[in-house]
């Protein structure tokens, strides 16, 4: 059985090093600073968020695959999968459960080969190219589809 309102947060390879990478791109923000503001909007949103990070493609895959029935919604930042996993790819298509495709930078405005997703075509959205702020605007998003607002 679903639970109503769980909302899961997939950030992909390279993400665990948000802060300490590329500041001009990602900003100076950690995973862990982010993760926390976050669950606090979606606390007032009233939305359970889990989150879940890993640089394995198939760890990526599993837990896709485990949150059938169990999660409402997922917001996922594949970062470099995003150009490379059919995979990933196929396990969102096979749960079945809507998403939204998050990228903290804009995945157009850099080099040719990062403008190809594999999950734009089949996702409830992107948000790309707002920094961190893309992740807040994907819960809003999630909270009017699960509420029903307009």
């Amino acid at each position: 059985m679903k639970k109503k309102n769980l909302v899961l947060l997939i950030n992909g390879p390279n993400l665990n090093l948000l802060g300490n990478r590329e500041k001009k791109i990602y900003g100076k923000i950690t995973l862990h600073q982010l993760i926390e503001k976050l669950k606090k909007k979606a606390n007032l949103l009233k939305i359970k968020l889990k989150t879940f990070q890993s640089n394995s493609e198939s760890k990526l895959i599993e837990k896709i695959q485990k949150s059938k029935n169990i999660v409402k919604y997922i917001i996922i930042n594949p970062a470099a999968y995003t150009h490379t996993s059919i995979a990933i790819r196929d396990a969102l298509l096979s749960v079945q459960i809507p998403f939204i495709e998050v990228h903290i930078s804009n995945i157009y405005a850099r080099e040719n080969f990062r403008a190809n997703s594999w999950f734009s075509d089949i996702s409830s959205g992107i948000i790309c190219g707002l920094g961190t702020q893309g992740y807040f605007l994907a819960l809003d998003a999630i909270y009017k589809k699960i509420f029903k607002k307009k």
